[in-house]
């Protein structure tokens, strides 16, 4: 149970119309309503166990097996996800000329499916495999209808899902589930075209967040709770600069110490009604 918000959307409105120029980095909690879960808890500890590594993923067949099967039938709870009440805010946010640029850590393409188009997928897109040999590039529907070609008997299983669509299929044995190789190169690793845990960002996505981080008079987080260097780093680069930030999320962050403004509430809800408290101020504006 949340105690009434109106002061924090007051406050949170009034952020907004200070600095019209915000940089927005979002995580996941954007996206909870949406059916998918978050990665972490209130304290901003694990729910569960992190995600596969990119050293484990490409050092061990048997680690792809295991990945690939529980993607088979998690991934679909991600698939058939479609735009919540946070991405319609943001994105009319946007619309309004009050974002310069939305980094997400998300990597589940929802932004751009409600409409925005300032988008910087820090950690790439879900929807695309990619071969690790001669970087042919797949949607990754079609690497999902060819697993199940060969391996029809996991489409009857179902599991709890994880934020990236892993499904919690322990104590299943995956040693004869059939992952296919590069169609193109015939040796290649497929492998999701996001930054898994152990990878780097692309440097160019990263230099060009930073420029937009430069832009911008204001830093907006929303549902992120910045554990993760890749997006904490865009929190205290703010900082440094002399940038306001200000932040919605649910629980503990690694950057607490460094916002002017902390809304801890339900975010869905709260930037509905952040857009709802600055119509007035947009209807004079006109």
């Amino acid at each position: 149970m949340f105690e009434d918000t109106s002061q924090d959307v007051e406050a949170l409105a009034e952020f907004v119309s200070r600095h019209r120029r915000l940089f927005v980095l979002t995580g996941a909690g954007v996206s909870t309503d949406c059916g998918i879960p978050d990665y972490r808890d209130a304290r901003g500890d694990w729910k569960r166990p992190p995600p596969v590594s990119h050293q484990a993923f490409m050092g061990s067949h048997g680690v792809r097996q295991r990945y690939w099967a529980r993607s088979l039938v998690g991934f679909r709870a991600l698939a058939a996800a479609h735009p919540g009440k946070a991405h319609a805010a943001l994105t009319a946010l946007e619309r309004q000329s009050r974002i310069t640029s939305l980094v997400t850590q998300n990597v589940d393409g929802l932004h751009q499916r409600a409409g925005a188009r300032r988008v910087i997928d820090l950690h790439g897109q879900a929807d695309v495999v990619k071969c690790m040999n001669c970087d042919a590039t797949l949607m990754r529907h079609a690497l999902h209808d060819e697993l199940a070609r060969r391996n029809p008997e996991w489409l009857s299983l179902s599991a709890e899902v994880g934020p990236d669509g892993d499904a919690d299929l322990d104590g299943y044995d995956f040693s004869t589930f059939d992952v296919p190789s590069c169609h193109r190169c015939r040796v290649g690793v497929f492998k999701p075209d996001v930054v898994f845990f152990g990878d780097n960002v692309p440097r160019v996505r990263v230099e060009q967040a930073f420029q937009a981080l430069e832009e911008a008079s204001g830093m907006l987080v929303v549902g992120s709770s910045l554990m993760v260097y890749s997006g904490f780093r865009f929190a205290r680069q703010a900082a440094k600069l002399g940038k306001p930030i200000a932040c919605v999320n649910l629980g503990k962050t690694r950057a607490d110490a460094l916002f002017d403004l902390k809304v801890t509430a339900p975010i869905g809800p709260t930037l509905t009604a952040l857009i709802d408290a600055l119509e007035p101020l947009q209807r004079l504006a006109r």
